[in-house]
């Protein structure tokens, strides 16, 4: 849109104050065809290509099988209890609180890697699915940084807008002005991590090591090329020369990369410091409680991060979830009310508000909850829903419509393990073994983790009179639930069984 007698320089800096970055990128392009030289419209176009296709790369960030499997860094096999996000056991018991595949209980929200954890080998990696639709894991991130960049130069006719083969880098170093821009142009729409990591250096040299935003750049690169070392000691320069939010959040997911909790709380603290109360650094240190399964500490700093900001979805919704598994839930309908109120309309919430009102007996509500949760639900959380309305119609004493429920969470998903389980449940109730016994077997095979299909399986077992696969099924159940009493006594039976062999 031109506008008489407007200046178009000006005009393009209006655009992109507005986001408008399309017109923003057109009105720069028609200047710099009459003025290919010209500075400030070059390196505003530069800044607009780059806002399109910016992430939050402190937050966006996923670990893939390339990532975790081909990573080098040598890790401790057995570390000291409490110490690694790998081997951390919940605080909560199973019977009450789900866990996922690695063994941390859920959280309140997905979050990148939240659901997969970190798998240790190749087999449990290709094993973790990306959602509950796609059997693919997660491939590497640096694949889709590289989707992001290509689709952004296909965008343009004539090619990418700037050659970086022909850049001449040092010319730019030394030019601080559009230096900045230029990287993150190169970073984040080119994802040439190369030329921006030699850029970030020849920069830093030019303002002799004395410019912070430098050693941050540069420590990012070395992050997404897998040189956390290096990271690490760049970003610990550019917090000591100059303290930032960003910066100590990036030093604290170089921690948790390196699978160094205790690290990285250490590094939030110290940020805490400097920035009292700060919302990202209470949530970071509220996170890694909970991935160490310290729920009831994780629980007070989201409730500290409510203090500071009472429209948190995140914190809102993880206290939530952890009231409704300390069998308050009450509190817990409080808290996703409050979500409802801030117009998040998620088939999610309904569900969990669904799932409040019938535990606080509220039933006028909980069918409608469930009703606009199906109503809405997409395809990865159909299943879920399901499963839930399945549980709800075992409350009410409604077997078949509860059988119906589980099977149609099989059919949104057939991958669903809890289902699979609990339909084995209802066969052996009716007495038809070789059904019970497959379901069983199909829920042990999708969710090697889950302590009840075990369980379930090796009580079958027991009755037929194979104690044999009882003894290792039953075995299997304590491994992922150590604590849980009836597998213990269905094992002293099976003791006292062989004994008498």
């Amino acid at each position: 849109m031109d506008i008489p007698g407007m200046d178009p320089v000006f005009m393009a800096f209006s655009f992109f104050r507005r986001h408008k970055y399309e017109e923003c990128i057109a009105c720069c392009t028609k200047i710099l065809e009459i003025n290919p030289y010209d500075e400030s419209v070059w390196s505003l176009k530069t800044r607009a290509l780059t806002e399109q296709v910016q992430v939050d790369d402190v937050e966006a960030d996923e670990e893939g099988i390339a990532d975790v499997v081909l990573d080098d860094n040598t890790i401790r096999a057995v570390p000291r209890p409490g110490t690694s996000l790998r081997t951390a056991t919940a605080s909560a018991s199973q019977a009450f609180r789900p866990s996922s595949q690695s063994g941390r209980p859920l959280s309140g929200v997905s979050r990148p890697g939240s659901q997969a954890g970190r798998p240790g080998t190749m087999d449990q990696a290709l094993k973790t699915p990306r959602t509950a639709r796609t059997a693919r894991p997660v491939s590497a991130t640096s694949g889709r940084f590289v989707r992001l960049g290509t689709a952004s130069m296909l965008s343009q006719s004539d090619g990418p807008f700037i050659n970086l083969a022909r850049l001449n880098i040092g010319k730019y170093a030394n030019n601080p002005g559009i230096a900045k821009a230029l990287f993150e142009y190169i970073f984040f729409h080119e994802n040439s991590i190369r030329e921006a990591m030699e850029l970030a250096a020849q920069a830093l040299q030019a303002t002799k090591f004395e410019d912070w935003w430098w050693k941050v750049a540069l420590g990012k690169c070395y992050f997404r090329l897998g040189m956390m070392r290096d990271a690490e000691a760049q970003f610990k320069s550019a917090i000591k020369q100059q303290p930032m939010i960003a910066t100590f959040l990036q030093l604290g997911k170089i921690y948790l990369r390196l699978d160094q909790p205790l690290a990285a709380l250490e590094v939030y603290r110290t940020g805490l410091d400097s920035f009292p109360n700060e919302v990202h650094l209470l949530v970071g240190v509220a996170r890694i409680q909970e991935g160490l399964g310290n729920l009831s500490l994780s629980a007070k700093y989201y409730k500290n991060v409510l203090a500071e900001d009472s429209t948190h979805v995140e914190a809102i919704a993880c206290i939530g979830m952890n009231h409704f598994y300390s069998d308050q839930p009450e509190l817990s309908l409080r808290f996703y009310r409050r979500l409802l109120q801030m117009g998040i309309g998620s088939a999610e919430l309904y569900n969990n508000l669904g799932l409040c009102c019938f535990f606080a007996q509220q039933y006028d509500m909980t069918l409608t909850c469930f009703q606009r949760a199906l109503t809405i639900a997409e395809d990865e959380t159909l299943a879920e829903v399901w499963y839930n309305v399945g549980h709800l119609s075992l409350g009410i004493g409604d077997v078949n419509l509860a059988y119906q429920c589980f099977r149609l969470s099989l059919t949104a998903n057939n991958d669903h393990a809890e289902s699979y389980n609990n339909i084995g449940v209802l066969e052996m109730r009716k007495g038809h073994v070789d059904q019970a016994r497959a379901f069983f077997q199909t829920a042990a095979s999708l969710a090697p983790h889950m302590f009840e299909c075990h369980y379930n399986y090796s009580t079958l077992a027991e009755k037929t009179g194979d104690l044999q696969t009882s003894y290792v099924l039953v075995q299997k159940s304590l491994t992922n639930f150590p604590q849980h009493a009836d597998s213990n006594d269905l094992l002293l039976q099976l003791g006292k069984h062989f004994q008498h062999l």
